[in-house]
């Protein structure tokens, strides 16, 4: 008899255990999907523009980016990367407003105050900025943006682990910026990134939100000062 209490008793925790992981796991989906239905409505958004001919370029530049937690962990410090990638910038019927979806690989992490340590994460990230454009070549933005995780790894000294698996594949963030366009077509912008989601894949406990502020120049093949 005490076997068998037991063995109810347990297949009744594991019963629990297994309801818990499933419920945690239908909560990360639909938290995935609102992100992505957000993300794609913004990009479906982009065929019933009545807009012009996009304007193609490339940008690059860099990043300083901090990994940071809840509860907090002050050991973290700003470690600097760069961004590289495509952009095409796209007129509404509006001269003041345009779409601008990119397309840009982006080193982020953090760097570590008590050793010689840090957290390289690399993304590729697909940001669709809203942007209102001034008559003197000024412009601000922001939008969503939809981050897929590349690669990950703790380094210190010379020895570097792999630990992709310790994070989230993809990081929707919300970049907020502004822009400058000359009329050689050669423009800079500077933004930051908020972080919205958690991208600890190891514990629900902490929460780790990664933002960036980043400084580029881009170059825009085809140009108006707009």
């Amino acid at each position: 008899m005490a076997f068998a209490r037991l063995d109810k008793k347990s297949y009744y925790l594991t019963q629990k255990r297994i309801m818990k992981k499933t419920i945690s796991f239908m909560k990360k989906t639909i938290s995935f999907m609102k992100k992505t239905i957000i993300f794609m409505a913004t990009l479906f958004s982009l065929s019933s523009l009545k807009a012009q001919t996009a304007h193609f370029g490339i940008k690059g530049g860099l990043n300083a980016s901090s990994v940071n937690s809840s509860p907090e962990n002050s050991d973290r410090q700003t470690k600097i990367g760069f961004n590289l990638g495509l952009l095409a910038h796209i007129h509404t019927s509006s001269n003041q407003w345009a779409i601008q979806p990119e397309i840009y690989y982006s080193a982020e992490g953090s760097k570590y105050k008590s050793s010689n340590a840090s957290l390289n994460l690399g993304y590729l990230n697909i940001p669709v900025l809203a942007q209102y454009m001034f008559d003197n070549g000024f412009r601000i933005e922001a939008g969503p943006q939809l981050g897929f995780l590349m690669g990950a790894k703790s380094k210190s000294g010379d020895v570097s682990v792999n630990v992709k698996d310790n994070f989230k594949s993809t990081n929707f963030s919300i970049p907020v910026g502004v822009g400058y366009l000359t009329s050689s077509g050669l423009g800079f912008d500077a933004r930051y990134n908020f972080g919205i989601s958690n991208i600890n894949n190891t514990s629900s406990a902490t929460k780790i939100h990664s933002n960036v502020f980043q400084f580029g120049l881009f170059y825009q093949f085809s140009h108006s000062k707009h």
